[in-house]
């Protein structure tokens, strides 16, 4: 087994379709809640994939349980389905595609991406990485979302409508 590489690696080595590996990938959520006390959450990554063409060009799609989102606290995480916050019921996943990837002069990647959430679909800009180690590519990013932007406005008694989300996929070449 080699070293996985830290800086980022070229797209041309990453030529081809990739899938993702549920089982070793995390989704993690920060935000603030109740004044300044923050609150931490995971979620479940059910599906993904990628495509890195010989053009350069990458795509790729991630699937999240949205029912699966975990803070350790039965109450809110109850609440967090509902329809204040993800409505589960009606939007059973949150959905992360992405349609580029652009190399930044520190050596990360800038990821064009749409992130639909209950049914609306919004751009955002992904920060990423990627570790290569053999057949096996780990992707990181990360993004503050301001969660009202795809109508989930629920901010009593102090809770912040910006969150942090880090997301760290691990995908194996086909």
């Amino acid at each position: 087994m080699t070293d996985p590489t830290t800086t980022a690696p070229a797209l041309d080595a990453l030529i081809g379709s990739w899938t993702l590996d549920s089982s070793r990938t995390t989704v993690t959520f920060t935000t603030k809640a109740m004044w300044v006390l923050p609150v931490h959450a995971t979620a479940k990554v059910t599906e993904g994939s990628g495509i890195v063409g010989d053009d350069g060009s990458v795509t790729g799609t991630l699937v999240v349980d949205a029912g699966s989102i975990d803070t350790k606290n039965k109450k809110r995480d109850e609440h967090l389905r509902t329809a204040d916050f993800f409505e589960v019921t009606a939007y059973p996943t949150i959905v992360i595609d992405i349609s580029g990837a652009t190399p930044t002069p520190t050596g990360a990647y800038e990821l064009a991406a749409t992130l639909t959430i209950r049914d609306q679909t919004r751009p955002v800009t992904l920060l990423g990485s990627v570790a290569v180690d053999g057949e096996v590519a780990t992707v990181t990013v990360e993004a503050d979302i301001d969660r009202s932007l795809w109508g989930i406005t629920w901010a009593k008694l102090g809770a912040g409508l910006q969150n942090h989300v880090v997301v760290s996929a691990c995908f194996t070449k086909d």
